[in-house]
Order: C-alpha cells, then sequence, then structure tokens
C-alpha cells in the first residue's frame, strides 16, 4: 500500500495569511512555510505558474521543511499553453510560445529552477495543468509529446481541464495516452453539474504517483470571479466518499497526493486537515 499525502496547492495565498490560520509570531515568509511543514507533508508551489521559479526560493524551500517533505510544482503558464503576461518573462523575451528560441530558454529556465528540489529528492511532481480549449486530438497529442521530450526523466502530473479527455468513450485511450509517457493522471473533485465538469476519473497512469485535487463544487466555476469559483467548504460526508477511491489508488502507486484547491480562506486548509483525520480512522 503505497503512502497517501495531504496537503494545500498554496501556503502564500492572500486569504489564507489574512484568515489568521498562521498563528501570531509565525507570519514571515519563513515562519509561514515552516509552520505549514509541521502540519502537512505535501504542498504545491503555485506561484511558479504566474512567474518562473527562481534555484534561490528553491534551496530555501528545502532549508526551511524537514526531511519528507514534498513540493508539487506548477508548470509556468507559457509551458501548458495558457496567456502569458510579457512582464514575467525573462529578459524582456516576447510571451511567443510558437518561437522555438523563446520555448528553450524558458523550459531552461523553470528546470533551473526546480533543480534544488530535484537534487534533495524533494520534488513530488511537475503539475501540467492544460488549458480547458485543448481538446483530445492530434494537436494536443503533439503537445504532449513534446512536453515528454521536454521533461524526459522528471515526475510529471497531467490535469486536462477539457471534459472529453475523461468522458466514458475516451478515458482509456486517455490512460494509455498518459501511460506511455509514464505521466501521472490527476482526477479531480469539482462541481460536477456544469457542461465543462471533469469527470472524477481514477486513473493509475504511472506506478510512482497518483494526484487527486479538489477544486470545491462551486456552481461558478468557470464564470465567476476567482473568489466565486473557489469559495468552498468541503463537509465531512463529501470528503469521505473519496476514501475507498483513494486506497485504491493506493493499492496500484507509491504514493498518493491529495491537494486542496479551495482557495478561500482558511478553507483548502480545513479541508486538508478533515482529510487527514479521515483517513486515519478509515479501516
Amino acid at each position: 500500500m503505497g503512502d497517501i499525502l495531504v496537503g494545500t496547492c498554496s501556503w502564500t495565498d492572500p486569504a489564507l495569511v489574512g484568515s489568521g490560520w498562521y498563528p501570531v509570531g509565525r507570519r514571515s515568509t519563513e515562519g509561514r512555510l515552516r509552520y505549514y511543514a509541521e502540519r502537512f507533508p505535501l504542498v504545491e508551489v503555485d506561484s511558479s505558474y504566474y512567474a518562473l521559479p527562481g534555484e534561490r526560493n528553491s534551496r530555501l524551500w528545502v532549508e526551511r521543511t524537514p526531511p519528507g517533505f514534498v513540493f508539487d510544482v506548477k508548470a509556468f503558464s507559457l509551458l501548458t499553453g495558457h496567456p502569458t503576461r510579457p512582464g514575467v518573462m525573462p529578459e524582456g523575451l516576447p510571451a511567443d510560445a510558437r518561437d522555438p528560441g523563446v520555448l528553450d530558454e524558458v523550459w531552461a529556465r523553470f528546470a533551473a529552477g526546480v533543480g534544488p528540489l530535484r537534487r534533495a529528492g524533494r520534488l513530488g511532481a511537475v503539475l501540467f495543468q492544460f488549458p480547458p480549449w485543448l481538446r483530445p486530438g492530434a494537436r494536443a497529442e503533439a503537445f504532449l509529446a513534446e512536453t515528454a521530450r521536454r521533461t524526459a526523466g522528471w515526475p510529471v502530473a497531467v490535469e486536462f481541464r477539457h471534459p472529453r479527455w475523461w468522458c466514458a468513450e475516451r478515458a482509456e485511450a486517455t490512460r494509455v495516452l498518459l501511460e506511455g509517457y509514464g505521466m501521472s493522471a490527476v482526477a479531480v473533485d469539482m462541481n460536477r453539474a456544469l457542461a465543462s465538469s471533469v469527470p472524477p476519473v481514477l486513473a493509475v497512469t504511472s506506478p510512482r504517483l497518483s494526484v487527486v485535487r479538489f477544486h470545491g463544487r462551486s456552481a461558478a466555476w468557470g464564470t465567476g470571479t476567482k473568489e466565486e469559483r473557489f469559495r468552498y467548504a468541503y463537509r465531512d460526508d463529501e470528503l469521505a466518499e473519496w476514501i475507498p477511491g483513494l486506497h485504491a489508488l493506493a493499492a496500484r502507486a507509491e504514493r498518493v497526493h491529495v491537494l486542496f484547491n479551495n482557495c478561500c480562506g482558511d478553507r483548502a486548509v480545513r479541508a486538508a486537515e478533515a482529510m487527514a483525520r479521515l483517513l486515519r480512522s478509515a479501516p
């Protein structure tokens, strides 16, 4: 049976910092991470989606967390086909994913940024969250093949946001595709009543790792503000629905990462605490 690690998709989210979850005296940059790592064994770095990660920060993260603590790092937006602000590009490079020279430089910077985590054995996975307009087809598969080439030897997890990837008639082909590249499939929990909802398919595509991300079940998903999309407090019975599935994943993978992305106030950390408690008490 593999290990099930529970955490959240940020420890620096302003809403969390402002919620009061961090006690007085533990609210500095260093203090927050140390406090978080005393309570959870896993966190996702979401800032790396908005700006390329730096080697110095990665080294500090390793120094400020205990042995065994792991970081899942979200891939930079340009590398997943999302719009990217020119101001976050290195040295004035254009935010043009069609330019091979630009891509080569961005990939090199990203690899260098996560390098300290990889060398320390603290990189759980690099999360490639592809945009909802990336639908199944030849173009998407070519994009995935290029990503696999660029990330050879990395632990990679893939979250598709277009629902057709995991619809009943396509799910097996998606599983085989990811398995062929050794990439971990990401299952999601979200509002299931929307046309854009991704089915909660549990597929093990790498023996090393499976990932489940909990986005909350807000009806504003895809339409509201960020706060409206992620403003959701999980009940214990909703979390308990996932316990058998998480155990099933752990029976086939060395590790399972369970991450809460309902980042509105302290709701993600509270849900993660509840899930960890339910897992400890489950038979």
